[in-house]
């Protein structure tokens, strides 16, 4: 069984796409695709669907490919420990990320990501949507929510804090509110879906249930909205932190910390066979921000 067939196969089973997948390896279409062939060949089953939008695996395929994986992550050990392997980042790395958190933090940081490893290319989708790593072709997915999906493996980056903002506009016209129960007095902006605010109190967490005039689906708009004196919001540091150095808005409440178990994940399918790019990834990206991301440092 040849090593470098299981290799695109691996790379395959992510991809959904057997051009991307060689190419990855430095693969025509045409040989990429000749190699799956002899693969199956050589096991007697099909082991992927074809069309020409997309691949799919078959039952055989499923069940192969948790052996092909701890084959190569055998061989990868191996070769590692006589210092053989290359461990360079190559090909393309396809990156899922929230579109706010993408636009503020990892653009700005690509630039030196990129002059690191000088081989490798990015591709970027910024969405709010959760998408599916393996049906979309993704290495890695950046999330700022809960990890529901057991098949993924997740890896902390940054710390999400959220708190409670005013802006300075609003409170010279409505007073700041003193404990949470006085929310209740005031007009609050919030996301959709999250009205109650469950907040840490010295008799333990309370639920403030919110309300107001502007709701809406996006963090900066919330964010923006509270600057501009509409009302009182919670938002993640890393969304507002620029907007309170500019004086723009207020941190309040701060005796009564928002309940939230949210962080800044990468999520990637497997880690028995994590490719050097996705590991570059993580690695630079956990670096960058550290246990105490610069948006906190104020």
């Amino acid at each position: 069984m040849n090593i470098e067939h299981l290799r695109l196969f691996v790379r395959l089973t992510a991809t959904r796409n057997i051009s991307v997948a060689g190419q990855e390896l430095g693969l025509s279409p045409a040989v990429a695709s000749t190699h799956i062939s002899k693969l199956e060949q050589s096991l007697g089953v099909r082991l992927v669907h074809r069309t020409t939008r997309k691949v799919s695996m078959t039952e055989e395929g499923k069940a192969f490919l948790p052996h092909a994986e701890e084959v190569l992550s055998s061989v990868e050990a191996a070769r590692a420990a006589v210092g053989g392997g290359s461990a360079i980042p190559t090909g393309t790395l396809r990156v899922a990320a929230p579109a706010s958190f993408g636009r503020m933090h990892l653009m700005p940081a690509l630039k030196t990501f990129l002059i690191d490893y000088p081989e490798l290319a990015v591709d970027f989708r910024f969405s709010d949507t959760i998408v599916d790593l393996v049906e979309g072709g993704f290495d890695i997915a950046i999330r700022n929510a809960e990890l529901e999906d057991s098949t993924l493996i997740a890896r902390k980056l940054a710390p999400d804090t959220r708190r409670v903002y005013a802006s300075p506009d609003y409170l010279a016209k409505h007073g700041e509110p003193s404990t949470p129960e006085d929310l209740l007095k005031h007009e609050c902006i919030n996301l959709m879906g999250l009205e109650s605010w469950v907040f840490e109190t010295p008799t333990g967490k309370q639920t403030i249930k919110t309300k107001g005039t502007l709701r809406t689906d996006n963090g900066e708009v919330v964010r923006d909205a509270c600057a501009n004196g509409l009302g009182i919001a919670f938002s993640s540091t890393w969304c507002a932190y620029q907007h309170v150095k500019r004086g723009e808005l207020v941190p309040i409440l701060r005796d009564f910390p928002l309940v939230s178990g949210t962080a800044i994940w990468a999520v990637y399918p497997t880690s028995r066979l994590l490719a050097p790019k996705v590991r570059a990834f993580i690695d630079y990206f956990a670096a960058h921000f550290g246990s105490t991301p610069y948006w906190d440092k104020q």
